[in-house]
């Protein structure tokens, strides 16, 4: 049934549209278990498969695989490190002027988060500091610790004067 169906859509469409992709007026389309296919009666024609017969990757699996390398790849430029450690300098500050915004306005729980901020900073710099190699997403963290601390700072000088 559906592949009747196909055959008579096939045929419909204008000469010069099957021309434009290769294909004759002769064209035959069937439902396969592998996809849609287009067979030519006539010597001469392309014919096209709508199903990836080139083993690329088709699970999301594989695509995942493929998600270091192409970070590594990415990250290799120094502009691009720069720029990523200074949005993670930058989100450090903007997180760092929200919890004491948050906290200190409302002036409960304060001391449990300024307990949990220290605790934080101390082990990210612990963790930094006792690494042999620095690896990018390490700095990165560095970075944003680096700019919570300054956004801490920031906000208890606001709160002296």
């Amino acid at each position: 049934m559906t592949e009747a169906l196909m055959a008579r859509a096939v045929s419909i469409v204008s000469p010069t549209i099957l021309f434009q992709f290769g294909l004759s007026p002769q064209t035959r389309a069937s439902l396969g278990r592998r996809g849609i296919s287009f067979s030519s009666s006539s010597a001469g024609f392309r014919s096209i498969r709508a199903v990836q017969e080139n083993g690329g990757p088709r699970r999301l699996v594989d695509i995942v695989r493929l998600v270091p390398e192409l970070s590594r790849n990415y990250f290799r430029s120094p502009s691009r490190r720069a720029l990523f450690g200074g949005i993670s300098l930058l989100g450090g500050f903007y997180v760092a002027q929200t919890i004491s915004l948050s906290f200190g306005a409302l002036g409960v729980n304060d001391v449990i988060a300024a307990v949990l901020c220290v605790l934080l900073t101390e082990y990210v710099t612990r963790f930094y500091y006792s690494r042999p190699k620095v690896t990018f997403p390490l700095a990165l963290l560095n970075n944003f610790k680096m700019g919570f601390t300054y956004g801490l700072f920031i906000d208890a000088f606001k709160l002296a004067s």
